[in-house]
């Protein structure tokens, strides 16, 4: 079968593509045939430094967390019912040297995820890291909800930071899901667009002076939940807006590595500092986002393509190494490998 792989980090060129032998899968295990190979941030990230825990295992690694297709084989103890179901894939390169950037993929059962039969694969490449961060993001109030769905976030404002992007798009979904005013920031009429076809109810331009008022004024009495991406630039921003006792997610560091508090103003308005990354969360947290992004899925609520505001950049396998490069250059919208020749 066709694999990429890399053996030392570096460049997108590191990426190569090789021939393997198809794997078989062991106690617990299911084999996928993969379809889509969805690329994130944290991909080229671990690339470039070598991998996500800064060494590449023996024989290379197979980049990707996520992906989406068929189960066709399973090993002992996994029911033979699932042969020929189709899922979506997460955390398939988190501490394994095999991710979906490949023609087919072993990993442990629960981490292939049935996927309804009107929900595209393209949508199932999506999913995994954008759709669990998002759901961190929006379940870290210390007052809840801990799950999400239809009115988990009613009486809520949800201010989504970077609303075409692709965890800010699946933020907006769920949070509109769950009931949520949900306001969003953009750079440009283009990407306003791309957010008010994900749902958001309101678009704000944050490069305009008066972005903070017009938000003040969408929120009524202040954002709840800010799902933010650059803390750097946005804080200023963020504290102006946000209520009394809300929660700022971080997810992301795009305006720079090191982040400044006001203590005063943080304090009086007791505000709650909240980073997130998928791969340390706790495994309660990742458990209950995948079962709500199932629900998500089933009820149709979340969607990707032009139309729902998250547009598509497709690359065959063998360009691998131009896809890490269009997500390292920050393409608007979601980039996604199809593994079949």
């Amino acid at each position: 079968m066709r694999a990429v792989v890399y053996e030392r980090g570096g460049a997108s060129d590191v990426l190569r593509l090789v021939e393997r032998r198809v794997p078989e899968p062991g106690p617990g295990e299911v084999r996928v045939r993969v379809a889509v190979s969805g690329v994130n941030p944290t991909d080229w990230k671990a690339r470039h430094r070598g991998g996500l825990a800064t060494t590449v295992p023996p024989g290379g690694q197979v980049p990707h967390q996520d992906g989406a297709g068929t189960v066709d084989a399973v090993g002992p103890g996994v029911d033979t019912g699932r042969i020929g179901q189709r899922v979506w894939i997460w955390e398939a390169a988190w501490q394994r040297a095999d991710g979906t950037a490949q023609e087919a993929v072993v990993l442990p059962e629960d981490h292939a995820v049935e996927l309804p039969g009107a929900a595209s694969f393209d949508l199932g490449a999506s999913l995994g890291i954008p759709g669990m961060t998002a759901h961190r993001a929006l379940t870290v109030h210390p007052s809840g909800p801990n799950c999400l769905g239809p009115g988990a976030l009613a009486g809520r404002t949800v201010l989504v930071a970077g609303g075409a992007g692709a965890v800010g798009h699946a933020a907006i979904e769920l949070a509109r899901w769950s009931g949520a005013r949900v306001v969003t920031t953009v750079s440009s009429p283009a990407k306003a667009e791309l957010a008010a076809a994900a749902g958001a109810h309101h678009v704000v331009n944050y490069r305009k002076p008066d972005a903070a008022e017009v938000i003040r004024k969408a929120a009524g009495r202040g954002v709840d939940i800010i799902v933010e991406v650059n803390p750097s630039a946005n804080l200023r921003l963020d504290q102006h807006v946000l209520a009394t006792g809300g929660v700022i997610s971080v997810y992301a560091d795009a305006g720079g590595s090191k982040l400044t508090v006001p203590i005063g103003p943080a304090m009086s308005a007791n505000l709650r500092l909240q980073f997130v990354l998928v791969y340390t969360m706790p495994p309660a947290a990742k458990t209950q986002a995948i079962a709500d992004l199932r629900a998500a899925v089933a009820d149709g609520a979340l969607d990707v393509g032009a139309k729902a505001g998250l547009p598509l950049h497709r690359f065959p396998l063998a360009r691998t190494s131009a896809a890490h490069d269009a997500v390292e250059a920050s393409v608007v919208g979601k980039v996604l490998v199809d593994v079949p020749g």
